[in-house]
């Protein structure tokens, strides 16, 4: 038992002794790192009592919770991120609970985001349980209280964005001893006090707009003038000012003087520059980011300008590998940068691998294949440039009540074939077959016309020849997505794809992931599992003859692809020519089809030639 000598000690000293051995019990009865399936339970258990997801996402069991809306798991099924960004009224939002998530029993967090959430009271001083967290972003909410002394603890942090809150107090100095943290923004609160000099390490910081006073340190004579405006008495700065006015001012007159002595010669050199300037932009404009053959200068300032940085205002979404930034161009062209994560990036190793990744993609050409213009590499971040998609991802689009209702049948079946045709070009087709390795609705993108397009090839390899060259000592992929052999065998080829394929396919049927019907292949389906109950009931049940003929060609596939035989999948070439020949026709009734049929038959015995007339079942089938 935990005795507290509570005699003739302060208040405030036994609530803190209280607080210490209340963490010290919890993390005493954390799951150990030695229980992987235990920890991911409980990980879950957490998320579901926050009451941070709404309850038909919660209570569907049959989901896992690393396919909820804004997490990310490892390849363990740990969560390693959470971003839930709100973009509209009817957007879920943590709110008032915020304080009730268990933060220690997330020991693998690396990425929190939860701006506009509306969140309220103080930061829980849970989340300095949060020991491998790189990046937190609680900008534009209603936080008040103080900044925990706490967060001085989390190592790992590189961003700390709190902007736009009421948050009061001073700046901890301690702050500074955070190495690794190179962004911080603070601005828009009620901070008080003095800045601290053991800041200036950081490569973004932003106070403006608190009640800060005193002198702005020397080490951060870098920053520039506007990150501090809208405090008080910041005195050098002022000064700063007049001096910078001082030393702009008197070069300036010269210059004019000199300008006006040599207006003639002056006038043909700028006439020059402008032809070139004028060039240099055609140049630019007419053939943006040519992976081998473009200023590559030119081109990262370019981004960094639309993009202010890479100001997390412009983030779009986070992946495994890195995040997705929304850039437009000076030409006005819309582009969707993908930056990779710093510690990829860091890599010297990872350095030739990426250029050989991206020449080999640069060569990708196929209509349902994200379009990648260029990259950058540069000493201070690498970056993949692709085509711009309106819509988002797929994944989010079948949890979006009206989104879902617009992906009608025939558009969900467009994008199943879409996506069939291009694993079938990337591995049949290419000079040397590419394995994508992370196929997953989050990896399928819509433009605005809804029509579906394969992206994010961070993990894609190519395969090679010699067989051991396709060993991988990680399991990469999505979790829910990954073929089950790769658990043990550790080999890279395209079956891991058609399996990834298959779930996809269930998933865009079903409006949801279908990792109970997957559960249930290890044994027979049973004769009562009808495929019609299975379609996602957002939609009316089809009555075209040509879409429900094609709805069980594709379930048909689907399960095929989901064989836990590796050898028993057909390839994508061969699901792909199955798409594209005529779709026969069938003997029983659309609403008499069950999984086991189609499990054990696959185009089997209720299949008939594509010549014979269908008009009487469907006549049936429909009724009067």
């Amino acid at each position: 038992m935990i005795h507290l000598n509570l005699v003739s000690k302060p208040i405030s000293l036994l609530v803190c002794q209280l607080m210490t051995t209340v963490t010290w019990v919890v993390f005493a009865l954390a799951p150990s790192q030695n229980s992987p399936a235990l920890a991911t339970k409980i990980e879950a258990d957490a998320l579901r009592r926050s009451g941070w997801w709404p309850n038909y996402v919660t209570s569907n069991t049959s989901t896992s919770h690393c396919m909820w809306l804004g997490i990310l798991c490892d390849d363990s099924g740990s969560v390693i991120k959470i971003n839930i960004q709100p973009r509209g009224p009817r957007d879920n939002k943590v709110a008032t609970s915020f304080g009730n998530m268990n933060f220690h029993f997330l020991s693998n967090l690396t990425f929190l985001a939860l701006p506009n959430n509306d969140l309220t009271d103080t930061i829980p001083f849970q989340i300095c349980a949060l020991s491998k967290l790189r990046h937190l972003n609680l900008s534009h909410n209603h936080l008040t209280g103080r900044l925990p002394r706490c967060l001085q603890k989390l190592t790992m942090l590189e961003v700390i964005d709190i902007n736009t809150n009421h948050i009061n107090g001073d700046i901890s100095p301690e702050l500074g001893n955070l190495k690794r943290l190179i962004h911080l923004d603070l601005s828009y609160n009620v901070l008080r006090g003095g800045i601290p000099s053991t800041l200036g390490h950081l490569s973004y910081i932003d106070l403006s707009y608190n009640e800060l006073s005193g002198e702005v340190p020397h080490s951060l004579d870098h920053v520039p003038h506007k990150n501090f405006e809208g405090n008080q008495f910041l005195g050098n700065h002022e000064n700063m000012t007049k001096f910078v006015v001082m030393m702009v001012l008197v070069p300036l007159m010269a210059v004019l003087v000199i300008f006006y002595l040599g207006l003639v010669p002056l006038t043909i050199i700028q006439r020059r520059m402008k032809k070139r300037m004028q060039s240099q932009m055609t140049e630019k404009s007419g053939d943006f980011l040519s992976i081998w053959n473009y200023d590559g200068r030119i081109a990262y300032n370019d981004i960094i300008n639309a993009t202010e940085d890479f100001d997390i205002k412009y983030c779009i979404g986070t992946g495994g590998f890195g995040s997705v930034y929304r850039a437009q161009l000076p030409n006005g062209k819309i582009m969707a940068l993908k930056k990779l994560h710093r510690l990829e990036a860091e890599d010297p190793s990872f350095d030739q691998s990426f250029r050989n990744e991206v020449k080999h993609l640069t060569k990708v050409r196929h209509r349902s294949i994200i379009k990648l213009h260029g990259f950058c590499l540069h000493k201070r971040c690498m970056f993949l440039v692709y085509e711009y998609m309106e819509r988002g991802s797929l994944f989010c689009a079948l949890r979006d009540e009206v989104e879902a209702v617009e992906l009608d049948w025939s558009k969900r079946l467009n994008i199943v074939w879409d996506m069939a045709h291009a694993l079938s070009y990337l591995h049949h087709d290419c000079a040397q077959p590419i394995v994508h390795r992370d196929i997953s609705s989050n990896n399928i993108l819509l433009d605005n016309k809804l029509q579906a397009f394969l992206s994010d090839f961070g993990t894609a390899r190519l395969i090679e020849p010699n067989f051991s060259s396709n060993l991988t000592t990680n399991i990469p992929g999505t979790c829910g997505y990954i073929a089950p052999e790769l658990a043990y065998t550790f080999i890279i080829n395209e079956k891991c794809d058609v399996y990834s394929f298959g779930v996809v396919a269930m998933e865009i049927l079903m409006g949801e992931h279908p990792g109970e019907i997957i559960s249930m292949m290890s044994t027979q389906f049973k004769e009562d599992i009808m495929l019609h109950q299975l379609l996602d009931s957002r939609l009316p049940i089809p009555r075209e003859n040509s879409i429900t003929r094609s709805i069980i060609l594709v379930v048909s596939l689907a399960l095929a692809c989901l064989s836990s035989d590796p050898k028993s999948r057909p390839t994508m070439k061969q699901v792909s020519a199955a798409f594209l020949a005529p779709n026969p026709a069938w003997t029983k009734l659309f609403h008499s089809i069950s999984l086991a049929q189609l499990q054990g038959n696959n185009r089997g015995v209720w299949w008939e030639s594509a010549s014979t007339d269908t008009s009487s079942s469907l006549q049936e089938e429909q009724g009067p």
